[in-house]
């Protein structure tokens, strides 16, 4: 059995330090268009042990682009959320 998850999107807002970690939130935009011809984004919950999260949240910041590796996790209120292995830091918005 597999569960793995691999996903590229841009952070929401700042890296949250929270009681089990971190958290973040990505932007994916659908790659295809819905029935009003718009593109439409997945905001998606990332949460992050301390190792990975204090990367992040030291070298990344709201706007950035990253790559996640990780995996799908339920909660028993069919909360679905991934928990990441890996982050990739891919582009950065700069100092503006």
């Amino acid at each position: 059995m597999l569960n793995q998850v691999v996903l590229v999107g841009r952070i929401v807002e700042e890296v949250q330090k929270e009681e089990r970690g971190y958290k973040m939130r990505l932007a994916i935009p659908r790659s295809f268009k819905n029935a009003e011809g718009e593109y439409e984004t997945d905001f998606i919950e990332v949460q992050m042990l301390d190792n990975v999260g204090n990367s992040v949240k030291e070298y990344c910041k709201k706007g950035d682009i990253v790559g996640v590796k990780g995996r799908l996790q339920s909660s028993l209120n069919s909360l679905v959320e991934v928990v990441a292995e890996k982050v990739t830091f891919l582009s950065s918005r700069g100092n503006n």
